[in-house]
């Protein structure tokens, strides 16, 4: 198990200098939220940047994750869409696109895995055909990780169509891929979960491939600084040991930003005892 930070809290910094600052406090992987200033796949030094950032994690030592939960990096308008839910006419082939385009950057850069989530469930559309419509739009994508050897972390994340366990469950009961992991949110879980996070580690651990770590209180979503909420990170990092889980785990203080740097150095400070690395 090595330790991360998600560059949704470094928002502010270039994606380099966000890399420089991580690898000198003693991360050993950066998750990385693709952004307009952070291997936009649509931007026109695309192909430059991914060169840089290549050479910049080999040269650090760095070990990543590609992220796909930028806020309006796809509509400059509205949160987080088009999504996998959204019909086709309304951008569902272009949220497909992007996630092409992020497998290609985790293959480019030898990423653990590339992170996503469901997206909110439109109002005009049922519970289980929203399933169904999710399980469908993740089929091309599925395939197209699996051409190119990259493993996909589906996220439950709060107030989307898959937000717990149980409806996670149910999406992997729809689709049968080797390349459908979990991306396991220790907030998430606690905020929602009716079980413990030590239970779902359990139950869940051969399906793990990246760990999102941050602090949070019973149903409110608010990725907190470990310590204002309700989470017991020893438990939980003892329980991730004894299942022996090897990847990464990613701090994710999105809201941090502009104490970003010190932040960084606070959750470095907290969790490296733990995984004994200081």
């Amino acid at each position: 198990m090595y330790l991360g930070y998600n560059t949704n809290g470094l928002a502010h910094h270039s994606l380099s200098a966000a890399i420089e600052v991580l690898a000198a406090i003693g991360y050993q992987s950066i998750a990385i939220t693709l952004d307009h200033a952070a291997l936009n796949p649509y931007g026109p030094q695309f192909e430059t940047e991914l060169c840089e950032i290549s050479n910049s994690l080999a040269d650090h030592n760095l070990s990543s994750t590609v992220e796909t939960g930028a806020r309006y990096l796809l509509d400059p308008r509205h949160k987080h869409q088009p999504t996998l839910l959204s019909s086709k006419g309304e951008g569902r082939p272009r949220r497909v696109e992007f996630l092409r385009h992020s497998i290609d950057i985790a293959a480019a850069l030898h990423s653990d895995c590339v992170s996503l989530w469901s997206g909110s469930l439109p109002a005009d559309v049922a519970s289980a055909d929203g399933m169904a419509r999710l399980a469908e739009s993740l089929h091309p994508v599925l395939d197209y990780a699996g051409r190119h050897g990259v493993c996909l972390g589906f996220e439950p994340e709060p107030g989307m169509l898959v937000d717990t366990m149980a409806s996670y469950a149910e999406l992997i009961s729809l689709i049968d891929s080797p390349f459908m992991k979990l991306t396991l949110d220790v907030g998430h879980v606690h905020c929602l979960d009716d079980g413990s996070i030590a239970a779902v580690i359990y139950e869940w651990h051969d399906r793990i491939v990246n760990v999102h770590i941050e602090d949070m209180r019973r149903g409110v979503h608010e990725h907190l600084m470990f310590g204002e909420g309700e989470i017991d990170f020893p438990l939980v990092i003892a329980v991730l040991k004894e299942v022996e889980y090897d990847g990464p785990l990613h701090v994710e203080l999105s809201r941090h930003s502009h104490v970003g740097p010190a932040s960084a150095q606070k959750a470095f400070d907290y969790l490296s005892p733990l995984l004994d690395l200081s």
